[in-house]
């Protein structure tokens, strides 16, 4: 679930340091994440973010590293002075809120001034040269990615990063995804409790509804209340949500005309997050807690729903789960338990040390300031409600220094992961998000009263004053993994890697539904980490140059690449094409690029690149 990591972060700035020197700094550089339920994992310095990964994956924390301090690189290079342009408006049939009953527990006045239990504004900043050339956009949206639910194991980015595929492609014609000039960034917002899956909570097993405040089945309990998409599947379901998106953000960049000035500046501060002392009032003051997880977290929620049959709205601890943590992590220390109430603490991680710390206890807070935008850079998610106090907070924060009429913006989980922050009324009923409120009941108001300090410094010119707060540890985690190593390999008798073993028919027509298919004698796409390459292509033959063009690559939405293990090291990989209307007729064929396990020496094992191709075929109009 986690998007990005001070691991990261770390490295990242390390990386940049050594090539760009004091130029991008810790407090001028925010790492945000799109976030998706559906990416390798095992990126994360935190031990309970291992649980589901069996340990740090060492060469996908190396490939992201790479990847974002090579995406500075490159922007870096292509830097041009140029102009930017803000607009926003509503983004309709996109969001449910999945915690309704949570969201109800807020005070009636304060619920009457909104229209609706989810944030639908979508603000757009766009991005153009000193000529008026596009350069990109950033958007700023509130709904989770996840259209693909938990019973998905193909990587893919979600409808967040299929709104961006689809601006990319349309902006960057004739490019592959990920190549052209054009950049589309759909960024995260106070998502906390919105939910793609419009049509809300149902049981899989008999199909009636589980919208109820423990989102629980009449047969099978928790486990069986899913969420549902717009669409027939959850593919089809991430297209109809990204697609509105992108068409939101198409209408509101190409009218966007109110001009962005004024100076940047940005407030960055480090903050003890397990121990922040917040002023409700005059007379009033409440301290955060130790980081711990409720019962309702191992509940999961409607759009993943959690293992073991833990409920949502759990307000009492369970014996049993509770027995097993006492003896294998310790039972939570009084204090944690009374700073919590009424959260029943399933993992008191804030006092579990082993192998390393269990969660961060040390937080990034910071505000990046672009004339009158104001980018809030937040720690994890906000649910909507949180989201609309903070903003608020921060806005009279530069309207009483001098600085009205800013547009203030959240950007959900940056730098580092801290999981939710609900309001204090929701945070009593103990649903996921609360659950996952992990500094305890007052961890909002800290939020609220760090960000009106960020924005004050930058109000009044005061950012150098600013404390930077106690620096992050960082612990080497390079060694602590339970996935097993990756053992040498080997090809079918008679066989080699890339060898198909089932091959396309020679003809497709071009009608929707059809999909070219073809299986290779594989490897464990694991071995390619390192190497940042495409796993598969699709292409065309051009009769003018007698040549194969690559139309198609594996971050293609219409492309699908399984990999299946056999025994005795050997694998399959499938690769299949689902065939939209539209596309040209001619002959196509479909490649695979992998890389296998051999044994060089008696201890020394080394990774050999292959392809393989599949049989040219015809694609003929219907």
């Amino acid at each position: 679930h986690v998007s990005e990591a001070e691991a990261h972060w770390a490295k990242v700035l390390k990386q940049l340091r050594s090539k760009y020197g004091e130029l991008y700094r810790q407090d001028n550089v925010i790492l945000s994440g799109t976030h998706t339920h559906s990416g390798p994992g095992g990126y994360f310095q935190y031990t309970l973010f291992w649980i589901t990964s069996k340990g740090l994956v060492q060469p996908a924390l190396k490939s992201i590293v790479n990847g974002i301090v090579k995406s500075i690189d490159i922007a870096h290079e292509n830097m041009k002075k140029g102009r930017l342009f803000i607009n926003r408006g509503t983004v309709e049939n996109s969001q449910i809120n999945r915690s309704p009953f949570s969201y109800l527990a807020n005070p009636e006045s304060e619920r009457n001034r909104y229209s609706s239990n989810t944030d639908k504004e979508m603000v757009l900043l766009k991005m153009v040269d000193e000529d008026g050339h596009e350069l990109g956009l950033i958007s700023w949206f509130a709904v989770h990615p996840v259209s693909m639910n938990n019973s998905n194991h193909l990587v893919n980015s979600d409808n967040m990063g299929y709104a961006s595929y689809l601006f990319e492609q349309e902006k960057n014609k004739g490019m592959l995804p990920g190549e052209g000039s054009f950049v589309a960034a759909f960024a995260s917002s106070n998502l906390g409790d919105v939910s793609p899956n419009t049509r809300g909570p149902f049981c899989t097993n008999t199909g009636e509804s589980c919208d109820n405040p423990q989102s629980t089945c009449p047969i099978g309990g928790a486990a069986m209340c899913m969420a549902k998409g717009p669409g027939k599947d959850m593919f089809e379901s991430t297209r109809i949500i990204g697609q509105n998106i992108y068409l939101k953000a198409k209408e509101l960049y190409e009218k966007a005309s109110q001009e962005v000035t004024g100076p940047l500046s940005t407030a960055h501060q480090w903050v003890n997050m397990s121990n922040v002392s917040v002023e409700l009032n005059a007379t009033h003051t409440v301290r955060t807690c130790k980081p711990a997880l409720g019962h309702s977290f191992a509940a999961g929620t409607i759009d993943g729903v959690g293992a073991f049959n833990f409920t949502q709205g759990s307000v009492e601890g369970d014996p049993f789960w509770d027995q097993i943590r006492d003896q294998l992590l310790g039972e939570p220390s009084n204090e944690t338990k009374a700073c919590h109430k009424p959260k029943p603490i399933l993992f008191n991680t804030g006092e579990m040390t082993w192998p390393h710390p269990w969660h961060p206890d040390i937080v990034d807070v910071q505000i990046a300031a672009i004339g009158s935008l104001a980018i809030l850079a937040v720690p994890g998610e906000f649910t909507t409600m949180s989201g609309r106090r903070l903003r608020e907070a921060v806005q009279s924060e530069f309207d009483s220094h001098g600085t009205p009429g800013m547009n203030v913006v959240i950007a959900g989980l940056c730098n580092v992961y801290t999981h939710y922050i609900s309001t204090y009324e929701e945070y009593q009923l103990q649903r996921y998000e609360a659950a996952s409120t992990i500094y305890g009941p007052h961890t909002l108001s800290a939020y609220i009263q760090l960000y009106r300090g960020l924005a004050k410094a930058i109000a009044l010119n005061g950012t150098r004053e600013l404390s930077p707060g106690p620096e992050p540890p960082f612990f080497n985690v390079t060694s602590l993994t339970l996935l097993p190593s990756l053992s040498t390999e080997s090809a079918p008798a008679g066989k080699t890697f890339g060898d198909v073993l089932e091959e396309v028919r020679q003809e497709y027509r071009e009608v929707r539904g059809e999909v070219a298919e073809v299986t290779f004698v594989g490897a464990n796409p694991r071995n390619s980490a390192e190497n940042t390459h495409n796993f598969l292509t699709v292409e065309r033959y051009s009769n003018i140059s007698s040549s194969w063009r690559v139309v198609l690559n594996d971050a293609s939405w219409d492309t699908r690449f399984y990999w299946s293990k056999g025994s005795r090291g050997q694998s399959n990989v499938t690769i299949e094409w689902h065939i939209p209307a539209g596309t040209e007729p001619g002959v196509y064929r479909l490649r695979y690029f992998g890389h296998y396990k051999k044994r060089a020496t008696l201890v020394r094992v080394i990774s050999v690149p292959f392809e393989g191709s599949s049989s040219a075929f015809q694609i003929t109009a219907p």
